[in-house]
């Protein structure tokens, strides 16, 4: 996993998952900490996450919130787009562009 960026928007790459958590974590943080108004998070490259890669997503969603920021995820992958819709958390999280309509279940 790598990530790249300031304050205002970071560059998230590779795995996001239990591995690397940790430092994703305190990268998060810290940008969300220093810096004022909208974080966005570019997923577009982006490979996969897992649920404690989500977990960190939400984390750093809720401390946006705590200091009067917003986290806005943009480029997200179709099938993240389909665990976001599956898990609900498309309706919690800003969504650049909002999420595909072929996301969203079949009714």
């Amino acid at each position: 996993m790598h990530i790249r960026g300031d304050h205002a928007e970071l560059v998230v790459g590779g795995r996001l998952d239990v591995r690397s958590a940790a430092d994703a974590r305190t990268v998060l943080h810290s940008a969300v900490d220093d810096g004022v108004g909208d974080l966005v998070l570019d997923l577009t490259h982006l490979d996969s996450w897992d649920a404690t890669g989500l977990g960190v997503i939400m984390g750093a969603h809720r401390r946006a919130g705590r200091c009067g920021r917003r986290l806005v995820l943009r480029g997200v992958p179709p099938q993240m787009q389909r665990l976001l819709v599956a898990t609900r958390l498309h309706r919690i999280l800003a969504i650049e562009g909002g999420i595909a309509a072929e996301s969203l279940p079949r009714v």
